[in-house]
């Protein structure tokens, strides 16, 4: 069985830092201390909304494609939308487990735990083959996913949520907190923003944490490399929909075309994977660095 021991060089130095580092980080896939060089974890709530899933996209998708590693536990909702946002745009990924790295748990995540692994990334555990998860393992996993990176998301979190553990923990090892602001009226922003409120940096795009990594400011959203392939009726949508989502509706009266010509136009850039569609209203997806 494959592990990595606390006095081995190739142990990752930031989790040997934190108080109660694992003996034995135990892995699945071939170990690589490189991808442990720049690290983010991501955090966020199991009952994900069609908002933070297109945050999680966008930022996770910046930050995997500039080669930052994404660290997160796996679990449905935010952790698995980061770890897949960072598979399909090519990045590495590191899925922290509550159990042992042979389990898959939860197991309808089957294809996500194989991606991660054929993609370079890697599954991680402080448990070893097969032990089953269990109700203390969830926060003990979390000191290891906060503890891998100096930095920490929390995408959406409730006032009492695995993400806040999480981010007093981060909170108590020194790093650098970020929280996405959210609806004041959703109970899945009210840990984020409380976070805001009592210190945590709030993302307003993704060149925030971009920069924490002396990345380059990312192009804008309607620059002529995004906007390649578009003509001006789609161009004209994604700019509404920067605001807020809209119904088809809105979007033809605003547009100033018939509901069937936006229909073809809003078909078209569901396909580009622009948008999506949840409850009669359409989500922008791809944003740029001065909007989310």
């Amino acid at each position: 069985m494959n592990y990595v021991d606390i006095n081995s060089n190739e142990y990752p130095y930031l989790l040997k830092m934190i108080k109660d580092p694992p003996p034995k980080l135990y892995f699945k896939k071939k170990w690589n201390t490189d991808i442990f060089k720049e690290t983010l974890s991501v955090v966020g709530s199991r009952k994900m909304t069609v908002y933070g899933g297109n945050i999680t996209d966008n930022i996770v998708s910046a930050l995997a494609s500039a080669g930052i590693t994404i660290v997160s536990g796996f679990m449905y909702g935010v952790d698995a939308r980061a770890h897949t946002a960072a598979v399909e745009t090519g990045g590495i990924t590191i899925a922290v487990m509550p159990c042992g790295i042979d389990t898959i748990h939860p197991e309808y995540q089957a294809n996500l735990y194989e991606s991660i692994i054929k993609n370079n990334g890697l599954i991680v555990s402080e448990y070893p083959g097969d032990t089953p998860p269990a109700l203390w393992t969830y926060p003990r996993r979390n000191r290891i996913i906060a503890g891998l990176s100096p930095i920490l998301l929390v995408v959406e979190a409730g006032v009492k949520s695995g993400a806040l553990i999480t981010a007093k923990i981060a909170k108590k090892y020194n790093k650098t907190i970020y929280a996405v602001p959210g609806s004041l009226l959703s109970s899945v922003s009210m840990g984020t923003n409380l976070l805001i409120k009592h210190g945590a940096k709030i993302v307003t795009n993704t060149q925030d944490i971009l920069s924490e990594y002396g990345r380059a400011e990312q192009d804008e959203l309607f620059s002529k490399k995004e906007s390649y392939g578009l003509n001006k009726t789609q161009v004209k949508i994604l700019q509404y929909l920067e605001d807020e989502p809209l119904g088809i509706d809105d979007i033809a009266r605003l547009a100033g075309k018939k509901i069937s010509e936006i229909g073809a136009e809003l078909t078209l850039l569901s396909l580009k994977k622009s948008l999506s569609l949840n409850e009669g209203k359409y989500y922008l997806i791809k944003v740029g660095k001065n909007a989310l």
